[in-house]
């Protein structure tokens, strides 16, 4: 049984007990007043005192903001910050040299860049290199039919010299566009590649520097190449999803199993062009796993790199030769990424680009002096700038003892910190430093100097701005930049309300996830994500569908928008990655988790109603399609139950009909047929039962008035992909 628990009253005393007391005290000052009935205008005074003496009372029992921010801190339950939004810049140099030759750039980290007032800092180093890249892939394309084509293909093969035990596959060179956001802009399907291979061609920026790019002294040797890469934010599916590695690529898992090459004008003995292994600097994409920046280091001898070119001209492209590009004349080498063995596929990307770094919306501070300290417990020193960015790099505070300035650890709180423990506790959104109170955690005794020499700041959704938006480098370097994509992640500070509602989920959680609703609730509350639903399903293995798989738990994700798919939300890359990051510092290490997107049924609807006299049909059959999108979406507050289509429940005709009846001016249904999307494309009438992982997308929907249900159609499925032998080119359709 549970007790509630009322607020407590500083004074509980009403108007009765105020009237009451006022009263009683008449005998003691005047006792000549004799005349204590209501109509006495003496009463009628002590009774308008006891009324505002009330409202006065009622007042001072509510607690005021003020002393609700004290609680929170007593709990230990600080408001979140400002979330910084990230994003990835371009940068292109204009310096050139003393003989006109152009000129590498050093962007150091930190590097300011702006989009108007709004400030952001890079988080890599970049030498921008006076070239670019554009980025192909060898899609697979169905045998050529006609004759010219038949005839241009049979002479690659006979350039190539393919023997009669070998098999060729026909392809394509798909080019990916420079600018991501043009309207009709595909990702490039690398998995569809019939060599599995992302292909990079080096560019001269201006056409007429080739020359000089390749010469033994030019800005290119031994120089570092960052190659920003961005993902296709579409997810396949929930079973392609790898299990959360962590927050980024150093979480202890395996190097990145991504082999990338260089192109050379040596040729094996046999004609094969030959490639030259790359030294992988850094790579923050963990193997183009996600959007990150590549950095290679380039050879110092590029007298030997180019592009590798047959004996007979038609065999351009036909094989491991890279493919063809056409109108670009100034490509220095190639470069080629492919997985090893063993390793997954390389997913389908939205943008490649050179000269890149990724951005965060923060600015580093100089170091500041805090104060001094006091001996005193629970000392608190304010930072210059708020809200202060906790992990972008750590906050580093130094306390001065006996002249010497020792680095102090932070943590969440003091729970476990003994009598001497140098800890310290941020709270982000205030902008302030805490210490202990001698007891858990030592405080900075009288005379001990305060300061903190590194911290960034900065956040909120001023930072998620447009693509082409970062234009800005308040710096004046020899360059300029852009981002190709807009950042995002970027969200305001929590408010005291929002603060107040997380308690009770804080106390039973302690900021662990254990148990499925805590994986779920924590998985809504992510940083930066703008998550709409969230579900847990224990011992869930996606990869083999199992639902019995010990240590394994799947959290299934939904966006609260996606203008793509209003019927059925789908979390783009960055949302998965984030409430990974988020889940991943919070479940048990013996944990396997699986961070996915959600799992679709198709399912049609076709329904025959009966209006009511002096109703509109068309009224009526729009709101009954309301009504059925509404319960069977997948979003709160809809659903039966306002939470949204429950995983795994059966899509049952008579449970709809009962929707759709409350539709004001319908008399009764005709009928109501459900039908299914089986995996081979063909359509099922009956109702939908539902795997556990699956939820409802309305496809079709139709209404009748007046009239029966209309049968569901069959669809063709789409055709199977050819085999992957031999790579040929087929010619391009020319207009």
């Amino acid at each position: 049984m549970t007790v509630p628990i009322p607020p407590p009253a500083l004074d509980d005393r009403s108007y009765d007990d105020l009237r009451s007391e006022l009263l009683e005290r008449i005998a003691v000052y005047t006792p000549e007043w004799t005349d204590r009935n209501p109509s006495d205008p003496g009463i009628t005074l002590l009774e308008l005192v006891a009324f505002l003496g009330e409202k006065l009372l009622y007042r001072f029992n509510q607690i005021p903001d003020a002393t609700r921010a004290w609680l929170l801190r007593l709990l230990r339950v600080p408001l979140r910050p400002a979330h910084p939004a990230r994003g990835m810049v371009a940068f292109t140099p204009v310096r050139r040299r003393a003989d006109g030759t152009p000129d590498a750039v050093e962007l150091p980290a930190a590097t300011v860049v702006a989009a108007g007032s709004v400030q952001f800092e890079t988080e890599q180093d970049v030498t921008a290199l006076p070239v670019r890249v554009r980025a192909v892939a060898k899609t697979a394309a169905p045998a050529p039919t006609d004759h010219d084509d038949m005839a241009a293909v049979q002479a690659a093969l006979d350039a190539y010299g393919l023997g009669d035990d070998e098999d060729p596959v026909f392809y394509r060179a798909v080019v990916l566009p420079d600018v991501p956001t043009v309207p009709g802009a595909q990702p490039l399907e690398v998995p569809n590649a019939v060599d599995g291979t992302l292909w990079l061609a080096v560019i001269a920026d201006e056409a007429k520097d080739a020359g000089a790019l390749r010469h033994g002294d030019s800005s290119l040797a031994g120089a570092e190449l960052s190659l920003g890469v961005a993902l296709d934010p579409q997810v396949p599916d929930m079973f392609a999803v790898e299990p959360c590695p962590g927050a980024g690529p150093a979480a202890g898992g395996p190097p990145p199993q991504v082999e990338w090459q260089i192109s050379t004008i040596d040729r094996e003995d046999g004609g094969e062009p030959r490639y030259e292994t790359l030294q992988l600097f850094a790579d923050s994409t963990g193997g183009l796993r996600r959007d990150g920046v590549v950095r290679l280091r380039l050879p110092r001898d590029l007298t030997r790199l180019g592009v590798p070119v047959p004996d007979a001209p038609d065999g351009v492209g036909v094989g491991a030769y890279p493919p063809a590009l056409d109108g670009e004349e100034a490509v220095l080498f190639w470069l080629r990424a492919f997985p090893l063995a063993g390793a997954a596929e390389i997913p389908a990307l939205r943008w490649v680009g050179v000269n890149a770094a990724e951005v965060v919306q923060a600015v580093t501070a100089q170091p500041e002096y805090l104060g001094t300290g006091t001996g005193m417990p629970d000392q608190r020193y304010a930072f210059a700038h708020r809200p202060v960015q906790p992990d972008v790099p750590p906050v580093v505070v130094e306390v001065e003892e006996n002249g010497v300035w020792r680095p102090w650890q932070r943590v969440e709180s003091f729970a476990a910190s003994g009598p001497e423990d140098r800890h310290w506790t941020l709270d982000g959104d205030a902008g302030e430093g805490g210490f202990g109170d001698t007891v858990r955690g030592r405080a900075p005794q009288i005379g001990e100097r305060v300061r903190v020499l590194r911290y960034r700041y900065g956040g909120g959704v001023q930072g998620n701005v447009a693509a082409g938006s970062l234009t800005r480098l308040p710096g004046g370097e020899p360059a300029t930049v852009s981002n190709p994509l807009a950042t995002e992640g970027g969200t305001e500070a929590e408010t005291l309300d929002a603060a107040l509602g997380r308690i009770p989920g804080e106390f039973r959680r302690h900021d662990r996830a254990v148990t499925a609703s805590d994986f779920a609730e924590l998985a809504a509350l992510t940083p930066g994500g703008d998550v709409g639903r969230a579900e847990c399903l224990p011992l869930f293995h996606p990869p083999t569908k199992a639902l019995d798989a010990a240590g394994v738990v799947t959290v299934v994700v939904w966006p609260r928008h996606d203008a793509f798919h209003p019927d059925a939300p789908v979390p783009d890359r960055g949302l998965l990655r984030r409430v990974c990051a988020h889940l991943d510092a919070r479940r048990p290490v013996t944990t396997e988790l699986y961070v996915v997107p959600p799992a679709y049924r198709k399912v049609a609807v076709s329904v025959g109603l009966s209006v009511k006299p002096g109703h509109s049909a068309d009224a009526a059959r729009h709101w009954a399609e309301l009504v059925l999108r509404q319960y069977l979406s997948p979003l709160p507050p809809y659903g039966p139950e306002g939470g949204g289509w429950p995983l795994g429940r059966r899509v049952h005709g008579p449970e709809l009909e009962a929707a759709v009846l409350q539709v004001e001016g319908v008399e009764y249904l005709t009928g109501l047929d459900v039908a299914q999307r089986s995996d081979d494309g063909s359509w099922t009438l009956g109702t939908v039962e539902l795997r556990p992982w699956e939820v409802a997308e309305p496809t079709a929907i139709s209404e009748v008035a007046g009239g029966t249900p209309l049968p569901v159609g069959e669809q063709p499925s789409p055709p199977s992909a050819p085999g992957t032998p031999v790579p040929v080119p087929v010619p391009s359709e020319e207009c």
